[in-house]
């Protein structure tokens, strides 16, 4: 039967009369479409089906080593297709309940009749042909849906970033992309050729070079996110991932983080570029282009492979028509301590009101006490300015008093750099305090099981943000810290005779002797007992 394929047939049973009774019943009747192996026992039937994949499979109940039905539910293991026939000498209800689990098609008691093989034989063609036509079609439906889907989840990201309006037809695209989830969050892919000064360099030729990586990039995102893949913006990608709920608690968040990690680490090693992640807040869809921008800013603030917006400082969004851009820049950089990236927002907000609102010098001069008095705000909360009641009592007048608009320019300057002084304090100091909390809890509790995700939830700090924090302030990584105060106390301890070994290292976080002494001899060059023997 020319273009027909094969039906690969597995007869099983260890009698051989009985094994070449089935083949050339089969083999006469339906010689040309059929390709046949044999085994006489229950481990080579399942060896066997490993390597020939059998579309159907006559088994003998009782056969030497593993039986029929043991045979059968390894075989489902690898195969769900196989169509099975049981033969069996016995009574076939004693295994009917158990082999209807394993999807049997029928049972043929021996001795079996040619008549009867035949009819089962076609009837077990007939349901592979059926299978491998519903795997062709939906082959078929899939290899179009392929085609369509990225260029509706595309339009579907394109649309919601850029558009305002988009909400009227919102529905549609959830309906089409079987959108079920009322909330998600968003993600920005970033690519380049390298990293220089947190930036990935050569955006544009890798832009380019995006076009031929982006089949492989939807496949390798789809196997870590359940997500809708934008299309290549630039040299970033965004991604939409559908959420149950509209809060992500501390591990989950973390979870996505590690996901995230292996996600760019596995891009890496396939794809010849450098790449990096910002991501957002979980949002309900409607709002869910606010989470788009949070990720950028994730991206754009953060300095390691994939940063969340929850692990950097948030800055509220103001709704007007004015650069809410440059505001948010100024009130960033300052609360950053970054006089030069302040004052250049400063500088470009106060350009723009010259530009749109020069003859309105009152407007201009409240909205620049409002800027500084808002840095000066948050300032005082972060602790990076004093503050009394009538700290600003001379504010309004100094404003008012400037000749013009260049010497209330330098006036806001001023007020800037002297938060940015402040912040520059206080930004060490919060890190500090960070990292001296994590020290305190590890100073308090060396002597039990405490892990870096521990202490992390401990500070509400993602554990990738927080090592590096903690190695930055600290000098040394979190394990090293915390072996050292271990070993610290250990010494302190063996100068106590009246503790053993054993209880010491307990006492110091550690429940195997041997490891202990392991780490004890690699700080101080000698065993726990060496060193008590030295002390006297």
């Amino acid at each position: 039967m020319e273009g027909k394929k094969m039906y690969r047939i597995l007869l099983a049973d260890d009698e051989g009369i009985m094994l070449e009774a089935l083949k050339n019943i089969i083999n006469s009747n339906f010689g040309s479409e059929c390709e046949i192996a044999c085994a006489k026992t229950g481990r080579a039937v399942v060896e066997q089906a490993e390597t020939f994949r059998p579309d159907i499979a006559f088994m003998d109940i009782q056969m030497p080593g593993l039986s029929g039905i043991q045979a059968m539910k390894e075989i489902r293991k690898f195969n769900q297709s196989t169509i099975f026939i049981v033969i069996t000498a016995y009574d076939k209800f004693n295994y009917a309940q158990e082999a209807i689990n394993l999807g049997v098609m029928e049972y043929l008691t021996k001795p079996v009749n040619k008549k009867k093989i035949l009819e089962v034989c076609m009837k077990a063609m007939r349901q592979v042909d059926e299978a491998r036509k519903k795997r062709s079609d939906d082959l078929k439906i899939r290899e179009k849906l392929e085609t369509v889907v990225p260029i509706i989840e595309s339009g579907y990201l394109y649309n919601l970033l850029l558009q305002d309006d988009f909400h009227t037809y919102q529905s549609n695209y959830r309906e089409l992309l079987n959108i079920e989830k009322d909330y998600a969050f968003m993600a920005v892919v970033e690519f380049g050729d390298g990293v220089e000064n947190g930036i990935l360099t050569n955006a544009v030729g890798a832009s380019v070079r995006a076009s031929r990586f982006y089949p492989e990039f939807r496949e390798i995102t789809k196997g870590f996110f359940d997500c809708l893949v934008g299309p290549v913006m630039g040299n970033r990608i965004v991604l939409l991932v559908p959420h149950e709920t509209g809060t992500v608690e501390y591990e989950e968040r973390v979870e996505i983080l590690t996901r995230m990690r292996n996600l760019i680490h596995k891009l890496e090693n396939r794809i010849d570029s450098k790449f990096r992640g910002g991501i957002g807040r979980v949002r309900p869809l409607e709002d869910v282009k606010e989470s788009y921008t949070e990720a950028l800013r994730a991206l754009r603030e953060g300095d390691s492979h994939v940063v969340h917006i929850n692990d950097i400082p948030s800055i509220q969004d103001y709704d007007g028509e004015y650069p809410l851009d440059l505001e948010n820049r100024y009130f960033q950089r300052t609360m950053e301590a970054d006089y030069a990236g302040a004052a250049s927002a400063a500088n470009q907000f106060f350009d723009w009101m010259l530009k749109n609102y020069m003859d309105y010098r009152a407007d201009i001069e409240i909205k620049v006490l409002e800027l500084v008095m808002r840095v000066e705000y948050s300032a005082f909360f972060k602790g990076g300015v004093k503050y009394g009641f009538r700290y600003r009592e001379n504010y309004l007048r100094d404003i008012q008093s400037c000749r013009d608009y260049e010497e209330l320019r330098a006036w806001f300057l001023v007020k800037t750099e002297d938060v940015c002084r402040g912040m520059a304090t206080t930004k060490e100091k919060e890190s500090e305090s960070v990292v001296a909390k994590a020290r305190a809890y590890i100073d308090e509790n060396y002597q039990n099981d405490i892990s870096l995700d521990d202490v992390s939830r401990l500070v509400d700090i993602s554990p990738y943000y927080f090592s590096k924090l903690f190695k930055q302030e600290q000098g040394e990584g979190f394990i090293e810290y915390v072996t050292r105060i271990r070993m610290q106390n250990a010494r302190q301890l063996l100068k106590n005779q009246n503790y053993s070994i054993k209880e010491i290292c307990a006492m110091c976080g550690y429940s195997d002797p041997n490891y202990f002494s392991r780490i004890f001899k690699r700080y101080e060059g000698v065993t726990p007992s060496e060193y008590r023997e030295r002390l006297g």
